[in-house]
């Protein structure tokens, strides 16, 4: 039982499920609107499951392709899947559990969902790759999570509104900005190793511009998504209120690089969280 346990925890490690806290609000987000309120317990199980596994999926995949990566790399060196504790069969083992299912999942919620199912995990598990051979890894992780939204409301409506792609356009630049400011831990890693990123290729003040350029889009779609879906006061001030907490976390790491996992982790995961909150707030009240 304690290896059991032990080993849970290893895997957890591994993919941080805690984490899931990114996408699991756009993809709420999405299902209230679409079902302009609540969409009953069936769905609320069928999107979380959907999404953590989508998640473990895709960072299972990250982490079994980046082995010879993260074992050089100081800061990654004592992940699970380098230093031990968990071999390339049962990280293999667990992409394919959780795309089987994401697959079922998909097909338990409608056709839609399971004809797009095979697709999405295809681009989930592309991201690990494309640092390899294009800088373009950052805009493909936003793309990664930038599906939730869409997958939120296929899942209530099996259709893609206009609203919803613009909430996807904003999560998918959101996204891009925070990976583009976290990735400038690894820059020197990157220049020496020969990895494609936009820190390694064009320094430091050109991340943190571009990085400011994609949260500023982010902001812009959150808007023309509420302007799109009809919303109301409260979804506003969801979308205005996000550029006041992306400038707080560009202006955090901008002062100081080693605050940039508070950045990362904290800042974004409370952005998710309220902006969810309000969007309820306002269906409740309108």
């Amino acid at each position: 039982m304690q290896r059991i346990i032990q080993k849970a925890k290893d895997f957890n490690e591994l993919v941080m499920f805690e984490h899931s806290i990114f996408s699991l609000p756009f993809i709420f987000i999405s299902m209230v609107v679409a079902a302009d309120g609540w969409f009953g317990v069936w769905l609320l199980i069928m999107g979380v499951l959907a999404a953590v596994s989508a998640r473990n999926l895709a960072m299972g995949v990250n982490r079994y392709a980046d082995r010879d990566i993260d074992v050089l790399n100081p800061r990654t060196a004592s992940r699970p899947n380098v230093d031990g504790r968990l071999d390339s069969v049962s990280i293999l083992i667990f992409i394919a559990v959780n795309a089987v299912v994401f697959i079922f999942v998909a097909y338990m919620i409608n056709s839609l969902a399971f004809a797009l199912s095979i697709p999405i995990l295809l681009v989930l598990g592309s991201y690990s790759y494309f640092k390899r051979f294009s800088s373009l890894a950052h805009i493909i992780l936003g793309i990664s999570l930038g599906l939730a939204p869409v997958a939120g409301v296929v899942a209530v409506s099996a259709t893609i509104p206009l609203w919803s792609v613009l909430l996807s356009l904003g999560v998918i630049f959101w996204v891009a900005g925070f990976d583009l400011l976290y990735s400038l831990q690894d820059i020197e890693f990157d220049k020496e190793k020969g990895l494609h990123s936009i820190p390694s290729m064009y320094g430091a003040e050109a991340t943190l511009f571009i990085s400011s350029l994609f949260h500023g889009l982010a902001v812009l779609f959150w808007l023309l998504f509420v302007w799109a879906a009809g919303l109301g006061f409260f979804a506003y001030i969801a979308a205005i209120g996000s550029a006041f907490v992306l400038y707080y976390e560009q202006t955090l790491v901008r002062k100081d690089f080693t605050k940039i996992d508070r950045a990362f982790f904290t800042v974004n995961g409370y952005l998710g969280i309220a902006f969810f909150v309000l969007i309820v707030f306002d269906r409740i009240v309108s």
